[in-house]
C-alpha cells in the first residue's frame, strides 16, 4: 500500500467530475433512445456501425470491436435485432466459421427514424455546453484516455474466451 500513488484532493475531484458527467450522459442517452426510438443505445450503436460499413455489413468479430462489445454480447444484442428485422446474419463468403452481420432496410429506416433525436441530445448535452476550446480538448483527452488503454484492451481480448466481457467492453 505504500507504494499508491494516491490521488490528490485535486485529482479526486477531476476523476469525480469525469465519472459523473460520462455516466450521466451515458444513461441520459440510453434512456432517450429507449424512449424515442425503442431500442437501448447499444442497438443504436451497432446499426451506425452496420450503416458506416462496406455494403453495410460486418464480420460478427469486427461489428464487436467497432461497437466496443464482446462477442458474448454482441451476439446477445444481433439476436435481438434480427427479432425486429433489422439485422440479418449469414456466415461469411469463402469463411466456415465466420458470421457476418447486415443491416436490412428495416433496420435502416429504424435507424434513420432513431438519428434525429439521438443527435439533437448529443448536441444539447455535449457540444452546446462546451467552448470550442473545451472540445477540442475533449477530443485530445479522449484519444489519450484510449491510446493508453489499448495495449492492456488488446492484451485483455487476447487473453479471454469469446463469451467473456472484458474490460474494455463498454
Amino acid at each position: 500500500m505504500d507504494d499508491v500513488r494516491w490521488l490528490s484532493v485535486d485529482e479526486q475531484d477531476i476523476w469525480r467530475a469525469y465519472l459523473s458527467a460520462s455516466v450521466t450522459l451515458a444513461a441520459h442517452l440510453d434512456r432517450q433512445m429507449r424512449q424515442d426510438a425503442g431500442m437501448p443505445m447499444a442497438y443504436y450503436e451497432i446499426l451506425v456501425r452496420l450503416s458506416e460499413a462496406p455494403h453495410r455489413r460486418l464480420r460478427m468479430s469486427e461489428l464487436a470491436d467497432a461497437s466496443l462489445s464482446s462477442r458474448s454480447r454482441l451476439s446477445h444484442a444481433v439476436a435481438a435485432l434480427e427479432r425486429n428485422g433489422w439485422v440479418e446474419r449469414r456466415p461469411a463468403d469463402g469463411d466456415r466459421r465466420g458470421w457476418v452481420c447486415a443491416l436490412t432496410a428495416t433496420g435502416y429506416e429504424a435507424l434513420a427514424a432513431a438519428a434525429p433525436g439521438h443527435v439533437t441530445t448529443v448536441r444539447e448535452h455535449l457540444f452546446d455546453v462546451l467552448t470550442p476550446e473545451q472540445l477540442a480538448s475533449l477530443r485530445e483527452i479522449g484519444r489519450a484516455i484510449t491510446a493508453g488503454l489499448q495495449p492492456a484492451c488488446e492484451a485483455a481480448r487476447a487473453e479471454e474466451p469469446d463469451d467473456a466481457a472484458g474490460p474494455c467492453d463498454a
